[in-house]
């Protein structure tokens, strides 16, 4: 099999085993969850020696990308000081990654992680508590 046609196969596959969440709170709850997966592979790459840099840039842009898409798709009519709350959040993401990629080194990004972990949690909680 040549390269192409293998590559073609795999785009299938890949094509035909994702499966589209029904519901915002599932997607909100994915995007999350990779959001905090790419911060985490960010930070375990960020040193330029160990680090392997095409990783880190793949996951530096990979988290701005979800952090956009999270602070577009917030209802300030609706969710009111919640949503500015967590546009707030986000934001503070943003500017956390942003700072650690200009000096080369974790120092900031954690903090912000850790604030994702707990909204992702509680994220959950509601999904859980819904569903009942």
């Amino acid at each position: 099999m040549n390269l192409k046609k293998a590559s073609q196969t795999y785009q299938k596959v890949e094509e035909q085993s994702f499966v589209e969440p029904e519901d915002t709170h599932t997607i909100v709850l994915t995007m999350l969850k990779e959001l905090i997966r790419s911060i985490e592979l960010f930070e375990a790459n960020i040193d330029l020696k160990e680090g392997d840099q095409q990783i880190k840039s793949k996951h530096f842009s990979r988290s701005l990308t979800i952090i956009y898409a999270l602070q577009s798709s917030l209802d300030f009519e609706k969710g009111g000081e919640i949503a500015r709350g967590l546009f707030q959040l986000y934001e503070y993401c943003r500017q956390q990654l942003l700072k650690d990629m200009k000096n080369g080194k974790i120092e900031k990004t954690n903090n912000a992680k850790l604030s994702l972990i707990d909204i992702t949690e509680a994220w959950e909680e509601i999904g859980q508590t819904n569903a009942k």
